[in-house]
């Protein structure tokens, strides 16, 4: 069982995570051959975050089944409803930012669809062909 003070810095780790996502950049060679550095935006994503980031940063983590048992959690104590707003809070925050990124950048296209419920538009054109008789 987590602590109180555990579940609280989640969110202030989230928002460091987010900033993290927002400010990567990445080098890349111009037509004159010179390296510059360019924005270059991170889908944020629960796994990483929870399995990669927070460990390194915080030294702590919590299982990725514990964060979707809180997600979904109604919460029967204030703790409980506490920690399922936390969650649904940083859940909602990572996806806003990765709708975001999907758009305007046309990256992470596959997670748009797995993760984030987006799908393509299908245009399905219907031509009515009338039949001749010819034989008569």
């Amino acid at each position: 069982m987590k602590s109180n003070e555990f579940v609280q810095a989640l969110q202030n780790k989230a928002d460091e995570y987010i900033h993290e996502c927002l400010s990567h950049t990445k080098e890349h060679a111009t037509g004159s051959g010179k390296v510059v550095k360019v924005m270059d935006r991170h889908i944020p994503t629960v796994e990483y975050f929870l399995n990669i980031w927070l460990p390194i940063v915080q030294g702590e983590t919590i299982h990725r089944s514990t964060w979707y048992e809180w997600l979904k959690s109604k919460g029967d104590t204030e703790e409980e409803r506490n920690k399922s707003d936390i969650i649904k809070n940083i859940t909602e925050r990572f996806h806003s930012l990765a709708r975001d990124i999907v758009a305007n950048e046309g990256k992470g296209i596959f997670y748009a669809k797995n993760c984030l419920g987006m799908h393509d538009k299908q245009h399905i054109e219907n031509k009515q062909v009338d039949k001749f008789d010819f034989d008569s």
